[in-house]
């Protein structure tokens, strides 16, 4: 059974895992079967943005959750400008553009309000007042129960604390990206906002897979990580895992929900088999305080070089 946590302050109790849309393709029977078999596995939290496929994302989600609305708790994001039939997108965060955005959103997913409306992403010499106003306003009118951001940013996430009622930000989190850790994770927890973790597979090398991925994708190293390095992590991890009789990704997930500032890990999924992959891993993350201290020794305590400022 999955457990579910409040979402920082708000009312929103979403589970310990959840469903990370990006990846669900564009074929609208193949995303059902994965959204369905989340919800049938006790995953209530989907997180899309309006950016994935440029708006189709949001419809495939909008046709996926019919007649499951009580379900679910609906995550998406603004931000970025585009236009249909032209390409590319620019940074747009201004309270025109996301007002726009934010109606799109409602009509393209087919609802009458969302869940969490997020900034996707953000600087720190956007208009953030503009910004927390927007969102303030939408949940004045009831189309939004909470609001929060999508950022690594210490400045950007700082600020926003400073400045507004956010219930959440969202942000890269790892074994192998433990900068949150440092500086962002102790002092959300401390404001009641609640992390929805992305990237805690380390782009699929913390899973049984690792080796392969490594192959893939490890090969210019991972942020402080060389090659030599990174692979020493996935071979050791693996071995862990072994001696724990666990998998890897068990113990990835486990090192990822520790931290109570934690609310769900965001887990993408291209096929209903990842999803059942992806909750039987959940159903053994349980990690001792040894375990959890040697996954610690085995990886860095990186940090955050830029946006100090």
């Amino acid at each position: 059974m999955i457990k579910k946590r409040q979402l920082g302050h708000s009312d929103l109790h979403v589970s310990e895992i959840s469903l990370g849309c990006m990846s669900l393709g564009t074929n609208a029977k193949q995303a059902e079967n994965i959204v369905e078999t989340a919800i049938d596995q006790g995953i209530n939290y989907l997180d899309t943005a309006d950016l994935y496929d440029f708006g189709e994302n949001e419809k495939i989600v909008g046709q996926a959750i019919k007649g499951k609305r009580d379900k679910v708790i609906i995550a998406t994001k603004g931000g970025n400008h585009f236009e249909a039939g032209q390409e590319g997108w620019y940074w747009d965060p201004s309270k025109a553009y996301l007002k726009e955005a934010f109606k799109n959103s409602l009509l393209r997913l087919g609802l009458d309000d969302i869940d969490l409306y997020q900034l996707h992403g953000g600087t720190i010499e956007d208009p953030t007042d503009e910004v927390i106003e927007l969102f303030e306003e939408l949940k004045q009118e009831g189309l939004i129960r909470s609001y929060g951001i999508s950022s690594i940013r210490p400045n950007v996430i700082k600020t926003f604390l400073e400045k507004s009622n956010i219930a959440s930000v969202m942000m890269q989190y790892s074994l192998i990206d433990r900068r949150p850790e440092e500086e962002v994770l102790d002092l959300l927890s401390n404001h009641q906002v609640g992390v929805v973790a992305r990237g805690s597979l380390g782009k699929g090398m913390l899973t049984e897979r690792g080796q392969s991925q490594w192959d893939k994708k490890g090969q210019k190293g991972f942020l402080d990580y060389d090659v030599a390095q990174l692979k020493h992590v996935v071979t050791s991890l693996q071995d862990l895992a072994n001696e724990s009789g666990v998998s890897p990704q068990s113990l990835a997930i486990g090192y990822a929900l520790k931290h109570p500032a934690l609310s769900s890990l965001v887990l993408g999924a291209s096929k209903p088999k990842q999803v059942l992959e992806n909750v039987k891993a959940y159903e053994k993350s349980d990690l001792s305080d040894d375990v959890y201290q040697q996954l610690k020794q085995l990886t860095k305590a990186n940090v955050y070089d830029n946006h100090r400022e």
